[in-house]
């Protein structure tokens, strides 16, 4: 998990993160655990960013997104099919409209018996150890964020220098990462969003994040929130 991040400070409407628990060892507490999972279609936005953000009232509006309140208080802003289905940010001259219908078809149509080059795997493999079993949309967060650092000029300028780059990853230790099950459906999930995020076919709901932690963890880093998926909390 990336160990540099801030607390989101919240106006307009009140929304309250779960309590964070800090590990002895590494200091932060990363990983896959469900406990306090989200519904896998779920994205939960800060208030702070929604009250500044027209853009995100005129998406409710036309009913790209609906929204309900989380027992914690976090608005969840909820993606209709219309909005899971168009490119997010691209420029109004240039939009792209995907010819699929979901990223879950988008997955299926990837061919993940095509060897992978030393980049793709790296990328593969951060999305398979920091992702794997959450939703699509989780996992291609995660994979955007390495590519995003690699384009940022703030970070190391390869796939597999981010992702190796020293104190960044929990599952990378001693330069290396453990054994991959790559006869698993999560790794061949894992290349398929690799895939998908290199080329640039499908917008991540958290596009431009450079940072994120577990949701169960609070290291109260000073960055911009930009919203969570799943377990995890992204920022830029």
């Amino acid at each position: 998990m990336l160990k540099m991040v801030r607390a989101a400070s919240v106006v307009a409407i009140s929304c309250t993160l779960a309590s964070a628990v800090l590990t002895a060892d590494a200091g932060f507490a990363f990983g896959n655990d469900q406990s306090a999972a989200l519904s896998a279609s779920t994205i939960v936005v800060d208030a702070a960013q929604i009250a500044s953000d027209q853009e995100n009232v005129d998406r409710l509006k036309s009913g790209e997104v609906t929204t309900s309140l989380t027992q914690n208080g976090d608005i969840v802003f909820i993606p209709t099919d219309r909005e899971q289905s168009k490119s997010e940010g691209a420029e109004s001259d240039s939009e792209i409209t995907n010819p699929v219908s979901s990223l879950a078809e988008l997955v299926s149509m990837q061919d993940v018996r095509e060897p992978l080059n030393t980049e793709e795997r790296c990328l593969a493999s951060a999305v398979y150890f920091e992702s794997k079993g959450e939703s699509l949309a989780g996992q291609l967060a995660v994979a955007r964020v390495v590519i995003a650092r690699s384009q940022s000029g703030r970070f190391p300028s390869t796939l597999c220098g981010v992702v190796y780059q020293k104190s960044q990853f929990s599952f990378v230790r001693g330069g290396g990462m453990p054994p991959i099950s790559t006869g698993s459906a999560h790794w061949r999930n894992a290349v398929a969003i690799s895939r998908i995020a290199l080329n640039d076919s499908w917008k991540s709901p958290v596009e431009g994040a450079l940072f994120f932690h577990a949701r169960h963890v609070s290291p109260g880093w000073r960055l911009t929130r930009i919203g969570s998926i799943d377990n995890h909390i992204f920022y830029r």
